[in-house]
């Protein structure tokens, strides 16, 4: 049998162990996204649109909450993760919900042995590319499960702010992705700072080039491109709240990109 890669079996453990915190986190708020709330965004729910009847691949989609709120839309939503025990939770939330979501544990670029079909959206969104070391294989399964006039949609953490060291005050990595793994030995999770778990996790940059670049080489057509200078989410360091109601890096205000979005289609 082949194994992994070190930083496939590394990463997985490192994300059964934060599924452990997460599910009780008041970031993901899990009860009340079972009494109904949305895990999606605005920046998602414009760009795809009405979703009724469509069939939609969620790539590295944690335990599932946004494909489980693709689903409430009328999808027919499949996801994919590494973690066993983050697919284990989100086949429980969907059995629970009572939702026809499908889940597949695998790693993103092994998706082609453990799923079937064509899909009409595939999405991915806020902190998944940085765990792949290869974007172009990526870019490859995308276009793998993507029917022609299919949409391809992605919703990331902008390459500016991974530049930086954990508390914004210096530049501490490169923008391009040097090839070799950011590798560092963890504490804690974005969720809770201080939960007592360790673990060893390897990343990557991956400039806004390599990511259009890789995707381009598909084939897929650009529709549309945007960069936000604040993030959905508290998950940074010295973070601070607008009156929008989101998040900056204080006395960032928004002189930094903290989000972007990619929306292409692949031709008939």
């Amino acid at each position: 049998m082949e194994t992994q890669p070190d930083y496939i079996t590394q990463n997985k453990h490192a994300w059964n162990l934060r599924t452990g915190v997460h599910k009780d986190s008041a970031f993901y708020d899990l009860e009340a996204f079972k009494q109904g709330k949305s895990s999606l965004n605005a920046l998602e729910l414009e760009a795809l649109g009405d979703v009724t009847g469509k069939k939609l691949l969620h790539l590295q989609c944690h335990f599932g909450q946004d494909t489980l709120s693709w689903a409430r839309l009328g999808a027919k939503a499949t996801g994919v993760d590494l973690s066993d025990a983050a697919i284990e939770l989100a086949e429980q939330l969907n059995q629970e919900l009572g939702l026809d979501a499908e889940f597949v544990c695998c790693n993103v670029y092994d998706l082609p042995q453990h799923l079937q079909g064509e899909y009409d959206i595939v999405f991915t969104s806020y902190g998944t590319i940085g765990w792949l070391p290869n974007l172009d294989k990526w870019a490859e399964v995308v276009n793998h499960f993507l029917k022609p006039g299919g949409t391809f949609f992605i919703a990331e953490f902008h390459p500016a702010i991974w530049m930086f060291d954990n508390n914004f005050s210096h530049i501490q990595y490169p923008y391009f992705n040097t090839g070799g793994p950011i590798i560092e030995e963890s504490t804690g999770t974005y969720t809770d700072r201080d939960a007592p778990i360790q673990y060893t996790e390897y990343s990557w940059n991956h400039a806004l080039s390599e990511v259009m670049t890789a995707l381009l080489q598909q084939r897929l057509q650009l529709v549309e491109f945007k960069e936000l200078p604040y993030s959905y989410y508290n998950c940074f360091a010295n973070m601070e709240q607008g009156n929008d109601g989101y998040w900056r890096i204080k006395g960032m205000d928004e002189k930094l990109p903290m989000m972007y979005s990619l929306k292409m289609m692949k031709d008939l």
